[in-house]
């Protein structure tokens, strides 16, 4: 998948419509003995490394299951708190699958909240007057592609290095916006966008785009 988050941020920066269109993938599952390295906390309702790199586990992955049980927050889908569970010698040798974590709502509203500021911030900076602000950021595994409106909405997306023609895909997902959000009715401006349309374009356009097709919308 070529596209991976469409983001809309309003104009005082308030995350109004996230998507994804991957899951993490699991990074590693291994068989450890007693006791167990790496050291494991609970943060944010996850069970994370804390301390411990090793064998492509990193600091910041998330347990998602131990001995093919998947976890929820601190504790196992049985109930069992994982810090006890790899506590007790008698439960080794123990299987544990790592993954990368998956933001939780909290944490995109922050993030779109400090690209916002960190947008803001590009303008000033700017020896030119009138800067667009931050348009794109790059990484080694995504990039990161902004469009402002003239009204200050901002369309954020998150895609593949390789990924070309943005600054068309970004245009046709304000189009989308322009056609089923601005037009209903209910909805009022730097709202969150709660419209099956406007979802439902959105996920015809990025399934058109993962097979190389062009858009056509949907009605």
């Amino acid at each position: 998948m070529a596209i991976f988050s469409v983001y809309v941020v309003n104009r005082a920066g308030g995350l109004i419509y996230q998507a994804d269109f991957t899951q993490p993938k699991t990074e590693v599952e291994k068989t450890f003995g007693f006791p167990l390295e790496p050291t494991l906390k609970h943060y944010d309702e996850r069970m994370v490394v804390s301390f411990g790199q090793r064998d492509g586990i990193k600091v910041g992955h998330t347990v998602l299951a131990i001995n093919g049980m998947p976890a929820k927050g601190r504790q196992l889908e049985d109930g069992r708190d994982i810090l006890e569970v790899v506590a007790n010698p008698e439960n080794y040798p123990i299987a544990i699958k790592f993954g990368r974590p998956k933001l939780s709502t909290n944490e995109r509203i922050m993030l779109a909240s400090m690209f916002h500021s960190l947008y803001a911030i590009g303008c000033q900076l700017s020896p030119e007057q009138r800067s667009s602000g931050i348009e794109c950021l790059e990484t080694d595994t995504f990039k990161l592609h902004c469009f402002q409106t003239l009204t200050g909405i901002k369309f954020i997306l998150l895609t593949d290095p390789k990924q070309t023609g943005i600054d068309t895909l970004l245009k046709k997902i304000y189009e989308i916006y322009a056609d089923y959000a601005l037009k209903n009715p209910f909805y009022s401006v730097d709202m969150p966008i709660r419209c099956d349309l406007f979802d439902t374009n959105i996920q015809a356009l990025v399934e058109q785009i993962d097979r190389g097709g062009v858009y056509a919308g949907n009605a």
